[in-house]
Parts: C-alpha cells; structure tokens; sequence
C-alpha cells in the first residue's frame, strides 16, 4: 500500500479510478491524498464497503446520529434466523451466539436502504463478523475447530470514514471501462486465477443481499457461485488476456497502474505489451508472501494435512504506463526494483 500511495502521490493526481475495487484499501489511500476517487467492483460486498468508504463524506455526516445508531445495534438481543442455521449451525463460520445477533442487527437495517447511514451500518457489520469468524480469511471453507478469535462477542464500530465525495459502481469491468472517465489515474489489480470472489466471500455476499439463497457443498456457498453469470472473464484463462487487454485499452485516463503477480496467467512481457499503447511503460517487481494456504499446508475435511504447499513467495509485479516524463518520476524511487521498459 505505502507503494500505491507513493506512486499515486508522484503522479500529481487528483482524481482516480480503482477498478477491481474489493475491501476498497487501495481507493481509500487514495481519497486520504484528497482524490475524487470512483471505486468499482462486480461483487455487492465490495459496493456496500465502497459506499461507506469512498461514496461516504466524513463531513456531511451526522457522527453523533452515526455512533448513537452503532450503539443501538450492538443493544439489539439475537434472534436466530437464515444467517444463524447457515453459517453458524450448519456450517461453522461463526458462533451461533454471535450469528444470533447478526441476524437480529441485519433485520433491523434491512427496512433502511435509503438512509445515507445504510452502507456504513452495513460495512460496520460486515467487519465485526470478519473479526469474529472463523476461517483463515477467505471463505472457502472454515476451520476444523473454533478460532480464538470466535468466542469474542460481535462488536460492531464506528468506521473510520474520510473526508470528500467519490463514487461507486457495480458491475463488470469490461462493460464498463470505457463510460467511466476522464480520470487522472486508474488502478488495476484484476483477479489473478480461476478463484472468483463472490465465491471467497460468499458469506459477505449473502449478508448484503439478505436473500437467504439456496446453498450447496460444505461451505454452504451460495448457488450462484457455480453459475456461469456470476463469473467474470478475469476468472477464465481463455478469456482473461483479451479481457485485461480491452480494459487496459479503455479505460479513460491518463496513467495506468496494473498491479499482477509471476503466479498468474500472463508472464510480464506480456503484461508490458498489454500496456504498451498507453506510452510509456515501467514494470516493478517486489517479493510478498503467498496466501495463507502456502504457510498453513493443504488439509482434508477431517482437518489432516494431506498435501504439501509449494513455494512461499510470489514476485508482484506493478506497472505504470502513461507519459515518459510521469511515468519516470513515479518510478525514479524504485530503481533497484525495475525490471523492464517499453517506448
């Protein structure tokens, strides 16, 4: 992140798009520099959490009205419902004490979708089942036996919000890449692999759509998961390289950052060649630990291990194209990371 700001900061931007937006990290670094940043993200997680933290301006908001609505929430008794017998009974991703009170708090802001509070109630609680839960951080499947950190009791807080006005849409970056601008600088991080994140946050999906859907498999995943419309072309790897490349082509702005890794489907060079008809291009590498799974090993569903996990660390890439005489500023800090050029 400290990267992405940096970079952000040298380009001189004061507007940004980031595109596959997600938990929103990197558009709110962003707005912290005092950009207008518009997040997007395919996923309604990933809109409700943009929407508290980038549509969301700290200064228009009535914050004593906001932290005595946090408070009532934490007030309300459980009730069991869906949440609790999906996630909590059936599968195991949070205590039923706990699941209890997620249903009884989500109740009580469904009937709420047009207050401005919604989405920074919501992300609220979105991030106090996240510390509650027990997984390894996706939600893929969820430990053998309860996390420490699961017999805390659901606390929900005053988000930390910012300063400004932004914006969000849902919806797939290919559709959209091209109606979005003009923008001073765009920020790609595509997914990397077939692991769509619908799918790795299934239970952050259901709890923003409240629709108690029909689920399937052990993780009790909810059934659009395994169906070809929720999938995006950046899951496919058929697909995926004319995807980046139209989104690269697109986009509406005056620099690109594309963050990517060596663990992915296209190899740098031909990264660099996606980018290279924007101008100038510089591509840096940084050493990062891979997910979790690689330190923790592979196990069955009776909790033994039954692989062996491969190496421990990727290479990330993070190229920036746009003018010779920006792109050169931004980078000139990172010398000893830059790996390649293209005119």
């Amino acid at each position: 992140m400290p990267l992405l700001t940096d970079l952000f900061v040298r380009s001189g931007a004061s507007s940004a798009l980031d595109m596959f937006s997600g938990t929103t990290r990197v558009a709110q670094a962003f707005k912290e520099q005092g950009a207008h940043v518009t997040a997007v993200d395919i996923t309604r997680y990933g809109e409700v959490i943009a929407g508290c933290y980038v549509a969301t301006d700290s200064d228009l908001v009535d914050h004593d009205r906001l932290t005595a609505e946090v408070e009532r929430l934490n007030s309300l008794a459980g009730r069991a419902g869906y949440f609790t017998e999906t996630f909590c009974c059936d599968a195991r991703y949070v205590q039923p004490f706990n699941g209890e009170r997620v249903d009884a708090i989500r109740n009580d802001l469904e009937s709420r979708h047009d207050d401005p509070l919604f989405p920074v109630l919501l992300t609220s609680l979105i991030e106090a089942t996240d510390r509650v839960d027990s997984t390894t951080g996706v939600q893929m499947a969820y430990l053998k036996n309860w996390a420490p950190r699961s017999h805390n009791h659901l606390d929900l807080r005053v988000p930390h919000l910012l300063p400004g006005p932004g914006a969000v849409v849902r919806g797939n970056a290919v559709d959209l890449a091209a109606g979005l601008g003009p923008f001073d600088l765009a920020y790609l991080d595509p997914p990397y692999n077939q692991h769509r994140y619908i799918a790795n946050y299934h239970v952050w999906e259901t709890l923003v759509a409240w629709d108690a859907p029909e689920h399937y498999g052990i993780a009790n995943k909810r059934v659009e998961c395994r169906e070809p419309c929720s999938s995006s072309p950046f899951n496919h790897k058929p697909l995926m390289p004319d995807a980046l490349r139209r989104v690269i082509a697109d986009v509406d702005a005056r620099i690109v950052v594309l963050s990517y890794n060596d663990e992915s489907w296209l190899g740098l060079n031909e990264l660099v060649d996606a980018c290279s008809d924007r101008g100038h291009v510089a591509a840096l590498a940084f050493e990062s630990g891979r997910y979790v799974g690689a330190t923790i090993g592979i196990h069955n569903r009776e909790g033994r291990k039954v692989g062996t996990p491969g190496h421990r660390k990727n290479l990330e890439y993070v190229l920036v194209a746009g003018p010779e005489d920006v792109v050169e500023h931004m980078v000139m800090p990172y010398g000893g990371a830059r790996v390649a050029d293209a005119a």
